[in-house]
């Protein structure tokens, strides 16, 4: 099953989405539809309320797995498979680190969300690069060995940046600009 917005809105209430991981998701969604539709346009087969779903639920194991050392992005696919919405488990799954990404298969809605979720530093487009700084000060600090892990899952984000931009009539650091503007 593929969830609504407002049934989207509805699991962010009972799983205890954080305020901030709400707004975080809301411009995610923002984005990854901003896309979505400029890949529609393009002639990709795309589901928009995939990617709406995907955008919006991203998260919901986030707030479950603050203070544990769980894998938000696994526990939200759990959360996901538990109240049958299969749809969208995997996006949820790999939101974080693509599993066997392939530059040259077709676009996918997971990698329209992978990619939106990099360029949203909480409720704030980002460059990738500005993300990049922002990751390894939040998660590398006092894990260097992390940094290698963090910088090769970035290189493949700009792959997928490059795949996404290469179907699409605008540029990558235009994004910020659309989403104020409202061309959601």
């Amino acid at each position: 099953m593929i969830p609504s917005a407002e049934e989207c809105f509805e699991y962010m209430e009972r799983y205890g989405m954080l305020e901030n991981i709400r707004a975080h998701s809301i411009v995610v969604e923002k984005i990854a539809n901003l896309m979505a539709q400029g890949l529609l346009d393009a002639g990709e087969d795309i589901s928009l309320e995939i990617v709406t779903a995907g955008a919006l639920m991203h998260d919901i194991g986030k707030t479950l797995c603050l203070n544990t050392n769980d894998d938000h992005a696994a526990v939200g696919k759990e959360i996901c498979i538990q109240n049958n919405l299969d749809e969208i488990s995997e996006i949820v799954g790999e939101h974080v680190t693509l599993k066997n990404y392939d530059k040259s298969r077709a676009i996918c809605e997971k990698e329209i969300i992978y990619y939106a979720d990099k360029r949203v530093n909480h409720d704030v487009v980002v460059s990738l690069e500005e993300r990049l700084r922002y990751i390894f000060e939040r998660y590398g600090r006092n894990r260097e060995y992390l940094y290698p892990l963090i910088k090769e899952n970035f290189d493949q984000c700009k792959a997928v940046e490059k795949k996404l931009f290469d179907k699409l009539n605008f540029r990558p650091e235009e994004l910020a600009g659309m989403i104020k503007r409202g061309e959601t």
